[in-house]
C-alpha cells in the first residue's frame, strides 16, 4: 500500500479507514460549526477496530 497524498484517492485504499473531525458539511445535513475540518486516513493493516468487545475489523479486513 502506498499513499498518494491525494485524499480523494487515499481514503479509498483497501485496508484503511477515513475519519473526518471538525466542521461538518451543511449540504449533507451536518450541524458541527467548528472552525476546522480535518481528514485523517489511517492504514489498518496492523490494527483492529473493536466495538462492544467484538472485533469488527482486523488487519484492514471487515469482519461484519
Amino acid at each position: 500500500m502506498q499513499f498518494t497524498k491525494d485524499l480523494m484517492f487515499d481514503e479509498k485504499i483497501n485496508g484503511t479507514i477515513h475519519l473526518a473531525l471538525g466542521k461538518a458539511y451543511k449540504e449533507n445535513g451536518g450541524g458541527n460549526d467548528s472552525v476546522i475540518h480535518w481528514d485523517i486516513v489511517k492504514s489498518m493493516k496492523k490494527s483492529q477496530i473493536i466495538l462492544d468487545g467484538k472485533v469488527v475489523q482486523d488487519k484492514g479486513e471487515w469482519k461484519i
